[in-house]
């Protein structure tokens, strides 16, 4: 088995600190026009950035554990599904067997008794 790395490249990792600046308070509050009015789009913030690496992380974790566990639930499923059908098969296969005994075993009579009606039958058309 081999040791797992210490660092994976598949995670994404954090090689940058920004620090949020706050904006001076003599500052006086923008006009009601500028407000209103929509801004162009801005470039995404880094706490976006970071928002969509962690959201891709997930999404990649999940599907790895997902594709390893898949295997592993199969197999269990298949294991509980054989032990609790195995006594309701073993039960079916009785009552049929018994059902095709009994169905064949009518069959034969009727077939036999069939034959030797017709059998008496054309002996007593040759006795004269």
């Amino acid at each position: 088995m081999t040791p797992t790395p210490a660092y994976d490249e598949s995670i994404p990792v954090l090689t940058e600190v920004v620090a949020e600046v706050a904006p001076p308070a003599d500052t006086a509050a923008p006009p009601v026009e500028a407000v209103a009015q929509p801004e162009p789009a801005a470039a995404p913030t880094a706490e976006e950035h970071e928002h969509k690496a962690w959201q891709a992380l997930e999404e990649r974790l999940v599907a790895r554990v997902l594709d390893r566990l898949q295997d592993r639930v199969e197999l269990t499923l298949e294991d509980q599904i054989r032990t609790s059908l195995a006594p309701v098969l073993d039960h079916v296969a009785t009552r049929l067997a018994a059902e095709l005994r009994d169905g064949l075993q009518h069959t034969i009579e009727q077939v036999v008794s069939r034959a030797v009606a017709q059998e008496l039958a054309h002996l007593k058309s040759r006795t004269p």
